[in-house]
C-alpha cells in the first residue's frame, strides 16, 4: 500500500490504495485507444495542450510546491522552484516541438524528394523517482505528448499524492482521457505491464537496479528504454578559478534538495594550490548550514525523505572513515523526529572507502587533493558512473580538455550541472542511455521513417 509519510516529522499524511489488476488493464485499454486519437492531433492542439498545462502548474505552484515538501521534505523554496522550471519545459515544447519533429528533408537521395518523418509510436511506461517528483515527469510528458504518445506514470510509492496532483493539472488542462494516467502500483507490477503489447517504450530514472531490471524486460520484449540512473558528479577546481563563485556553487550543487540529487556535485576534485583555502571556506559554510523545517524559509538543509535514507549514508560515511576518510565536518543524525541528517564533509578519501566509488545520496561532499590537470581527469573518470560534471577554471585550454576529455553526460563549465530543456540530458557508463530533453529528447520515442517519393 502506498504511503506519504512526512520526512521532518515522520508522521502519516495519507495512505492510498494500490491499483488492483483490474484497473491495471483499464488504464492500459484507456492509453490504448487515447493514443489512436492522439496520434492524429494537430501539432496546433499539441502546443495549446502543453500552454494550458503551463498555465494550470503555474497557477498552483505554491499548493503543488507544499505538497512536494510535506510529501518528500525538500525546501519550500525548492519545490516551488521545481513546479516553475515544469512550466517552463511545457511551454518550451509547446514552441519548438513542432519544429523539432517537423519532416526532415534530405538532399541527394535516391529519389525525386526524400525526407525523414518522426512519428509517434504509442503508449510508454514511465517508473519515477521521489527527489523531483514534479520535474522528472513532466521533462518526460512534455515531449512525449508534444510527439503524439500518451504516458502511464508509476511513481515512486512516497510520493503518491504528487503524482495524482500531476494527472490532475493534465486533466484540468484539458488532456484528453488516457492521454496520461497515475498508476497506483507496486514495482511488482512493472514486469507485467511492460511485457503487455500495448506498452511500446519505457523510460526510468532511478537507481541502476531499478534500470537494469526494466532495461532487461524490455531487451526480451524489443522495446526502446531511455535510462537516467545514478551520478557521482565531479566538481573540480583548478587554480584559474573564481573560487568565491566555485565556494558558492559548490554549495548549491551539493546541497541542493537536501543533497538528494543524481546531478549533485558529489566528488571535489581541487588543485592543490587552493585545496586548503576552497576546504576551509567551504567547511565553514557547511558547519552554518540551518537543519530544519523545510516549510520555514530560513532553512537550510531539509530532511532527508525517508528513514532508510537516513540509515544509508550514515553507514557509508562510518564505513568510510573506518577505511581512513578524514571526517571534516558533520557525519551525524540528530536526535529528534525527523530524517536529518547534517551537512557533512569527507577528505582524505582512500580507494577502498565506500566514498571513494559509491554514490552517496545524501547532503555529504567528499573532498580530493590534485596536483595537476591529467590528475584531475583520471580522478573524475575513475567512477562507474558518468552522469554530469562540473569544471571551473578561466584557462581555455584547460576548459577544452574536459570538454573532451571528461566521461560524462555533461561537461559545464563555470556553471554548477543543471538541466534545461533546450539542451540534451542523460550519462554513460552506469548512469545510464539515451538522452531526455531537446531534439535527442523528443525523438528518442519517434519512429524516424523514412520516406521516398518520386
Amino acid at each position: 500500500m502506498p504511503i506519504s509519510i512526512n520526512p521532518a516529522t515522520g508522521d502519516i499524511i495519507e495512505e492510498y490504495a494500490e491499483h488492483t489488476d483490474s484497473d491495471i488493464e483499464r488504464a492500459l485499454g484507456n492509453a490504448d485507444l487515447a493514443y489512436r486519437d492522439w496520434r492524429r492531433s494537430s501539432l496546433r492542439d499539441r502546443s495549446d495542450l502543453l500552454m494550458r498545462i503551463a498555465d494550470g502548474l503555474e497557477a498552483r505552484k505554491e499548493d503543488l510546491g507544499r505538497i512536494a515538501t510535506l510529501e518528500m521534505g525538500k525546501r519550500i523554496k525548492e519545490a516551488v522552484a521545481e513546479v516553475e522550471k515544469c512550466a517552463m519545459a511545457c511551454r518550451y515544447y509547446a514552441e519548438h516541438g513542432p519544429q523539432m519533429i517537423a519532416d526532415d528533408h534530405r538532399a541527394g537521395g535516391p529519389a525525386s524528394e526524400n525526407f525523414v518523418a518522426y512519428l509517434p509510436i504509442g503508449p510508454i511506461l514511465a517508473v519515477m523517482p521521489w527527489n523531483f517528483p514534479y520535474w522528472q515527469c513532466l521533462r518526460f510528458v512534455a515531449p512525449a505528448v508534444m510527439a503524439g504518445n500518451v504516458a502511464l506514470l508509476k511513481h515512486a510509492s512516497n510520493v503518491s499524492r504528487c503524482a495524482l496532483e500531476i494527472e490532475r493539472v493534465m486533466l484540468d488542462a484539458g488532456a484528453p482521457q488516457g492521454v496520461f494516467q497515475t498508476l497506483l502500483i507496486s514495482s511488482s507490477k512493472v514486469e507485467g505491464i511492460l511485457k503487455d503489447r500495448r506498452i511500446r517504450a519505457a523510460t526510468l530514472t532511478g537507481s541502476e537496479g531499478a534500470g537494469a531490471a526494466v532495461a532487461a524486460t524490455c531487451g526480451r520484449e524489443i522495446k526502446t528504454t531511455v535510462l537516467e540512473l545514478g551520478g557521482s558528479d565531479p566538481f573540480i577546481v583548478m587554480p584559474s578559478a573564481d573560487l568565491p563563485k566555485a565556494i558558492d556553487l559548490g554549495i548549491t550543487a551539493r546541497m541542493q534538495n537536501n543533497g538528494q540529487s543524481c546531478i549533485a556535485g558529489k566528488r571535489f576534485i581541487v588543485h592543490a594550490d587552493v585545496y586548503e583555502r576552497y576546504l576551509e571556506a567551504y567547511a565553514e559554510r557547511v558547519e552554518a548550514m540551518t537543519l530544519g523545517d523545510p516549510m520555514d524559509a530560513q532553512t537550510d538543509l531539509g530532511p532527508l525523505s525517508t528513514q532508510q535514507g537516513v540509515a544509508d549514508l550514515k553507514d557509508q560515511i562510518d564505513r568510510s572513515v573506518k577505511a581512513g576518510a578524514r571526517l571534516v565536518a558533520g557525519g551525524e543524525a540528530p536526535e529528534g523526529p525527523g530524517f536529518f541528517y547534517k551537512a557533512s564533509i569527507l577528505a582524505d578519501v582512500p580507494e577502498n572507502a565506500p566514498a571513494y566509488r559509491e554514490e552517496l545520496f545524501g547532503p555529504c561532499a567528499i573532498m580530493f587533493k590534485v596536483t595537476s590537470i591529467d590528475e584531475a581527469i583520471d580522478l573524475a573518470n575513475d567512477s562507474d558512473f558518468g552522469l554530469g560534471g562540473a569544471v571551473f577554471t578561466n584557462d581555455r585550454a584547460e576548459q577544452d580538455r574536459f570538454i573532451r576529455e571528461l566521461d560524462t553526460g555533461g561537461t559545464h563549465i563555470n556553471r554548477m550541472t543543471a538541466s534545461h530543456p533546450a539542451l540534451p540530458f542523460g550519462g554513460v557508463k552506469l548512469s545510464g542511455y539515451g538522452r531526455e530533453l531537446s531534439h535527442e529528447g523528443i525523438r528518442a520515442f519517434m519512429n524516424a521513417k523514412t520516406v521516398t517519393r518520386d
